[in-house]
């Protein structure tokens, strides 16, 4: 793809944490960033500089503290504990960052929603900052409405702490809003998620915040996947990349699903489980530490999720009935968008017996009024402007030139 007239090639700077529910969601937009001439820099940890590079952007590697997917167990298993750690990031990794794009200042920054010391950065080197967004935003009253949850939690000793460190932190580099205000109103947004997914979205300030609809590509560098010929039906079951350490749900699907007449099962343990764990595999389902999720949801009849946003939206744009087990963050908010929607059983994790996921998923499959809102959400998220419009509206925040 040629760049736009009248558009001149500039130097976009896209930061991000190791995260695949994070990186891959930005993966599209920046390889049309690319095909239209802009070069394009991303600051990501080691871990995910080649596929960051299969788009051809060039990555440029900071030393992240954040817990690996090696070690999920490390995130805590509080909400403040995870909003620590990604305040110890930004103030361990902003340094780095500095002095990698000293010499290269960008014309304009693109940071993940996570990615604090980015739009820090921006102010300092003051050039224009656009958050690229991969999950639901916050709406007028959002704030009023969490402080029943998180009112609490910032009142005990170790939110008290939190707060004053964030302040202070911004205070050093120039910024006066408080943590909360700094998260939630960022400035010019850019979210890749379908409308339909967003809660709430008549109070979204949409002159701040444009939904770009799924930049999922095409997915074809991870491989395909061929539906057995004897299947009648196929059910994916998977819990994302990182929150995957459940082989006691796992052997509730096997109990659920292993034998169940005319139906192929894919089930995706990820990289903390075995499978030699689980007991004995049915003939008829298939047990991989990871698969061409896009590639199988094509072909697939029902989904069971952990509810991440990426596999929300892959299960939405390829119409299949969800069912949606959370495991962690925004996947309960997005298990409850799902249900709400008409397509989906939201099943708490505790509940997730085999009776109690085999009723759900051969409860949805049947329902005609299920299959009909599927079919018209696929069609919507089809229609959605997508990767084009996501780079048109990066480009419509670079400064003229001088």
């Amino acid at each position: 793809m040629t760049m736009p007239t009248g558009q001149r090639p500039a130097h976009i700077a896209m930061f991000n944490i190791a995260a695949a529910g994070h990186v891959r969601p930005s993966l599209d937009v920046i390889r049309e960033l690319v095909d239209r001439g802009h070069r394009v820099t991303y600051a990501i940890p080691e871990s995910y500089a080649d596929l960051v590079a299969s788009t051809g952007a060039e990555p440029k590697i900071y030393d992240s503290s954040l817990p690996t997917e090696a070690d999920p167990d490390n995130w805590g298993a509080e909400p403040i504990d995870h909003m620590e750690l990604f305040l110890d990031n930004a103030i361990h990794s902003l340094p780095s960052l500095a002095a990698l794009y000293e010499d290269d200042v960008p014309d304009l920054v693109l940071f993940d929603s996570l990615t604090y010391a980015a739009r820090v950065l921006g102010h300092r080197l003051n050039v224009p900052t656009v958050q690229l967004c991969p999950h639901l935003v916050p709406w007028e009253g959002y704030e009023e409405e969490m402080m029943a949850t998180f009112g609490p939690m910032m009142e005990t000793a170790q939110g008290r702490a939190y707060g004053e460190r964030f302040t202070g932190w911004l205070k050093e580099n120039g910024i006066d809003d408080a943590p909360d205000r700094f998260i939630m109103r960022p400035g010019r947004r850019v979210v890749l998620i379908p409308r339909a997914m967003q809660p709430n979205l008549d109070r979204v300030d949409m002159t701040l915040n444009t939904f770009a609809g799924s930049c999922q590509g095409d997915r074809a560098d991870q491989g395909g996947w061929e539906r057995p010929e004897d299947a009648e039906k196929v059910l994916l079951i998977s819990l994302g990349s990182v929150f995957t350490k459940r082989p006691d749900f796992y052997r509730e699907c096997l109990a659920a699903f292993g034998d169940l007449p005319g139906w192929h099962v894919v089930l995706q343990i990820g990289k903390h489980v075995d499978a030699a764990d689980l007991g004995p595999i049915p003939a008829n389902v298939e047990v991989s530490s990871w698969v061409p999720q896009l590639a199988i949801l094509q072909q697939a009849d029902a989904f069971v999720t952990h509810a991440g946003m990426g596999g929300s939206k892959e299960g939405l744009a390829c119409g299949v009935p969800m069912v949606a087990v959370p495991q962690a963050a925004d996947q309960f908010a997005n298990a409850d968008a799902l249900a709400e929607l008409g397509v989906a059983r939201h099943l708490p994790s505790e509940e997730a017996t085999a009776e109690a996921l085999r009723e759900a998923v051969l409860s949805l499959v049947a329902d005609p009024a299920v299959a009909e809102r599927s079919a018209a959400l696929k069609a919507e998220l089809a229609a959605e402007r997508g990767t084009p419009y996501a780079a048109d509206l990066i480009e419509a925040e670079l400064r003229p030139s001088r």
